[in-house]
This record gives C-alpha cells, sequence and structure tokens, in this order.
C-alpha cells in the first residue's frame, strides 16, 4: 500500500540534499586554495591585484627565482648577439651548472638558455661579469632595476641566487617581478623554451627547461625554478588562457607543482577577458575625398584589453568611423575610435589613425587666352 507520509518524507530529504549541495558549490566555489608553501601569491597583472596570498610580505631567500632579475636585466642592457669569452673566474660555481671551461665562447642568448633552462649559476655568473665587469656591479645594477619595479621588499646580492644573508625576496614582490619579466620578449621566449641546442662543437649542450608546468599545466609560459637547502623549494609560474594572464609564486613550498596548478586554476575561475585587441588588429580602409589617393587604411596602434571578475555582463564594441575622409591626411590622424561599453556605460576606447599620408590633389591653374 502506497505511503503518502513516507514518499513525502523521502522527497523533503532528497530536496534538502540537492538544496545543501547547490549551497555548498555557490558559497565554497570560491575558496582560497591551500598550500604548503610558507610564502605565496597569486597576481594578475592585467587588474593589477592580487588574487591570493599566503605571509605574501614576508621577506625569505628566493634561490634561483634570483635568475629571473638576472635575465631581464641582461635582455634589457645586453646585446644578444654579444659573444663571451668565458673567464675563470666563471667556471666552478657549485651547484647547478652548464659546466663551462674557462676560454670557450658562448653567446648572450646561449648563455641566457643555460641560465633559465638548466639555472646554471655559472652562466649567471659569466653574464654579470661581462656585462658590468662583477658580480657586485651587476648586483648593484639588480637592485637599481628591482627599485625601479617598486620591489619594496627585495635585494640582491648576486646574480645566481646561492645563499647570502642579504638576498631576499617576498611572494608578492617575486609575482611583480614575474610579470614584468614576460612582458619582455626575449625572456618570455626562453623561459617557455621546453628544451633548446646551444654551443658548436665541444661546446655543444642539449639543455632541458627544469619548470615541469610547461609540460602539465595548459598555458603555461614559464617562468622560474629554485632550490638551495636553507630555501626550500621556489617557483615562479606564469600562464596564459583566453586573454588573463596570471603569475604564481612559492617560496619554502614542500609540493609545489600542486601548489601552484591549485592557484592558478582558482585565479582562471575567478577572471574572464571580456575585450581583447591587439595593437594593429583592426584594419580598414576607407574612401578619401580630394586625395591622391583614393583611400586611407585606418588602424589602432595600441592595443586594449579588459579583463574583470568573473559573471559581469557582457562587452560590445562599437567601431565609430566615417566612411570618407577629406584630403590631406598626416599619418597618425586620428580618424575614429573603437569604444567599448557594459550596458551603455564606457569602459574604455582606442582611437584609429590614417596608416599613410594622402596629400592633397592640386587643382589646375586656370589659363588665360590673349587678346
Amino acid at each position: 500500500m502506497f505511503n503518502q507520509g513516507k514518499f513525502r518524507l523521502i522527497a523533503t530529504a532528497v530536496l534538502a540534499a540537492i538544496l545543501f549541495s547547490v549551497f555548498t558549490i555557490f558559497v565554497f566555489s570560491d575558496a582560497s586554495p591551500t598550500v604548503s608553501a610558507r610564502g605565496a601569491a597569486l597576481f594578475s597583472p592585467d587588474t593589477n591585484t592580487f588574487l591570493y596570498e599566503k605571509n605574501g610580505d614576508t621577506r625569505m631567500p628566493m634561490a634561483s627565482t634570483t635568475k629571473i632579475m638576472t635575465a631581464l636585466l641582461a635582455a634589457e642592457i645586453g646585446d644578444l648577439s654579444q659573444r663571451i669569452k668565458i673567464p675563470r673566474e666563471a667556471t666552478g660555481i657549485e651547484g647547478s651548472s652548464l659546466y663551462l671551461c674557462e676560454g670557450e665562447v658562448l653567446s648572450l642568448e646561449e648563455l641566457l638558455y643555460g641560465l633559465m633552462l638548466r639555472s646554471a649559476n655559472d652562466a649567471a655568473t659569466a653574464i654579470a661579469l661581462a656585462l658590468c665587469g662583477s658580480v657586485s656591479a651587476f648586483a648593484e645594477k639588480m637592485n637599481e632595476k628591482a627599485e625601479a619595479l617598486g620591489l619594496s621588499d627585495t635585494h640582491f646580492d648576486n646574480p645566481h641566487g646561492l645563499d647570502s644573508e642579504n638576498h631576499f625576496t617576498t611572494a608578492k614582490d617575486l609575482a611583480r617581478l614575474g610579470a614584468a619579466a614576460i612582458e619582455n620578449e626575449t625572456v618570455r621566449r626562453i623561459a617557455s623554451t621546453y628544451k633548446i641546442t646551444i654551443g658548436e662543437g665541444e661546446s655543444r649542450r642539449l639543455i632541458v627547461n627544469h619548470n615541469k608546468l610547461l609540460h602539465s599545466y595548459e598555458g603555461s609560459i614559464g617562468l622560474k625554478t629554485g632550490f638551495t637547502k636553507k630555501c626550500g623549494r621556489c617557483l615562479v609560474g606564469a600562464a596564459e588562457r583566453d586573454g588573463v594572464t596570471l603569475v604564481s609564486t612559492t617560496l619554502s613550498a614542500p609540493d609545489d607543482w600542486d601548489d601552484h596548478k591549485r592557484m592558478l586554476d582558482y585565479g582562471f575561475s575567478r577572471l574572464t577577458c571580456y575585450a581583447r585587441l591587439a595593437p594593429e588588429q583592426f584594419q580598414k580602409e576607407i574612401a578619401v575625398l580630394g586625395g591622391k589617393e583614393s583611400t586611407v587604411t585606418v588602424k589602432n596602434s595600441e592595443g586594449f584589453s579588459l579583463v574583470e571578475e568573473a559573471g559581469l555582463a557582457e562587452v560590445k564594441m562599437q567601431v565609430r568611423l566615417n566612411p570618407t575622409a577629406a584630403a590631406p591626411i598626416s599619418k597618425g590622424d586620428v580618424l575614429g575610435q573603437i569604444l567599448y561599453l557594459r550596458e551603455g556605460r564606457l569602459l574604455g576606447s582606442v582611437s584609429l589613425y590614417a596608416a599613410e599620408d594622402i596629400p592633397a590633389l592640386q587643382k589646375k591653374k586656370r589659363g588665360f587666352w590673349p587678346f
């Protein structure tokens, strides 16, 4: 016999379980990740905000994540094609090494690959000596760059990260350094390389990147590993998905690979890229009135990106560009705009410029018949 009361009780219990599950997902889906690191940070360069931190402002040693600054500084002040003869002072450096030999010659670019992929301390020393004459002089340049980037809790004593009392950073400073590094095309290219052969003849070496995130995390673009007994395992990661870029850092992390995956997953769940325009992505020809050419190319020189919290209303792009323009036109003249709007509210704009000069047609002079 059908028991209506029992059925209602079961139905109520099932409904309560479903509602509890939905409530749990809604409330706790935004829960911060659990990380093993003593210090950690997750930074969004797009929004200039930290999405997560754990002891983010605590000064700690950084091991070979130091080499991010070494690479960035070298890429900015050095010539990648410069041939560097390895001095005795750059050989036999303890820790990770390319096992450089005195007198062998490598380019700065090759040494940078050794620095970032193999984490070679001898390569770091050779770079410092070649560019600044001494390790201490190069360290001064590193500190000047740190100050310029606003890294107020960072100090460098050397270009490789071997233990030193006055060599430290914080998880948040390191994340900002990582963000600056991936803005540099050379550093980004080298740090995201999985393996490469450098040198020639007896100096030829195959080097493989120590960063496991490159082949284990979708969208990974680097950045640098580090380890000493004093520092523990250190790691700076960076990844990009669907227009969103994130930089993750851990200092003294027993489970660093999983720490970074959890932080990055969390970050990508939090943010969405609502609009993205690369420099010179928009190009269109419009008619020219009274010009020596019948059309002019119009394009954007600046890019645009809008990354915000996920779940907001969509952003619409509106192009404001007249179908014609009157000559004369000078290269760089603003001829239109691209507007980005959400529910009628302007969020940003990009100017559209003339890509070339279009002189006006010269009017023909009227001739006169003699009487």
